[in-house]
């Protein structure tokens, strides 16, 4: 039977349906198979009203603690609250070539346990640095660790830690795999979030949504500070800057809290120096 012939059996109104309907979907699949040739692909994009949501979410505080920066003026130095009466030890994955962060707390007489699997020692050394040659990960292997086993092997019957991460990417994996009594072992957190340009990707945005909805049950954001490593781009209007550092405090801690309107912080250092620099976009707070 030739296409006429069955076009016959149609009205002009159902074949312009159907056109109209199977015509784009040929079309978009063709694309996708187009620039899956060239690793590319295309997504759904996250939709205006979720991303104000979400940046709606991560008002930071200032509260009854101080901030004081550790570590070195620029990339491997953060601003967290002056709350260290108490901390037994800081756990710090990803150690790659930077270890003053945790240098500074060692010499304030907090022992500090480093993994990285991409260096053999830390590029530092201190009497209180204890080192496991070990990415940070989701899973148990021989090259990886949980941060719920590396606690339970260093500090079984501790708590009140520091975290600091840095971890290229990986910390969603592990934010989400962590359990919330290993999480309230810590009474500061220090994290690295990578990557916050696909926050623009729906797929993406579900899971990095999903992260800081976790954390924030239990902790306030108390400072932020993008990395000029990359500079942000721009979507909807927004600015999203791909790398931000963030520092959290565990809610208990917490006496009073205003609403900080202002950064940068006059702690906060460039990343990298010889790069231009830039503030925090003023929807993140």
């Amino acid at each position: 039977m030739t296409l006429l012939v069955i076009l016959r059996y149609f009205t002009k109104n159902q074949i312009f349906y159907y056109i109209s309907m199977y015509i784009p979907r040929l079309l978009k699949r063709i694309i996708k198979d187009l620039l899956l040739k060239y690793n590319l692909r295309i997504s759904r994009t996250t939709s205006y009203s979720d991303l104000l949501s979400f940046f709606s979410s991560l008002q930071p505080y200032s509260t009854n603690y101080n901030l004081i920066r550790i570590g070195s003026n620029n990339d491997g130095g953060y601003l967290i609250p002056d709350d260290l009466d108490g901390i037994n030890a800081c756990f710090s994955p990803g150690v790659s070539d930077c270890s003053d962060f945790e240098f500074d707390l060692a010499t304030r007489g907090i022992k500090c346990f480093l993994a990285d699997f991409s260096v053999n020692t830390p590029p530092k050394s201190h009497k209180l640095f204890h080192f496991d040659k070990k990415f940070l990960s989701s899973i148990e292997s021989q090259n990886h660790i949980t941060l719920n086993n590396w606690i339970d092997n260093k500090t079984p019957n501790e708590s009140e830690f520091i975290l600091q991460m840095d971890i290229e990417g990986s910390e969603y994996a592990v934010i989400l795999d962590t359990s919330r009594e290993t999480l309230m072992k810590f009474r500061i957190l220090v994290i690295e979030f990578h990557e916050l340009d696909l926050l623009s990707d729906n797929t993406a945005f579900q899971l990095i949504s999903l992260c800081f909805k976790k954390l924030l049950s239990d902790f306030e954001i108390i400072h932020i500070h993008p990395n000029n490593c990359a500079k942000p781009i721009v979507y909807n209007k927004y600015e999203i800057p791909p790398t931000i550092e963030f520092t959290f405090l565990r809610k208990d801690r917490i006496l009073k809290k205003i609403a900080t309107k202002s950064f940068p912080h006059p702690l906060d250092m460039k990343n990298i120096p010889h790069k231009d620099d830039f503030n925090l976009p003023k929807i993140w707070f």
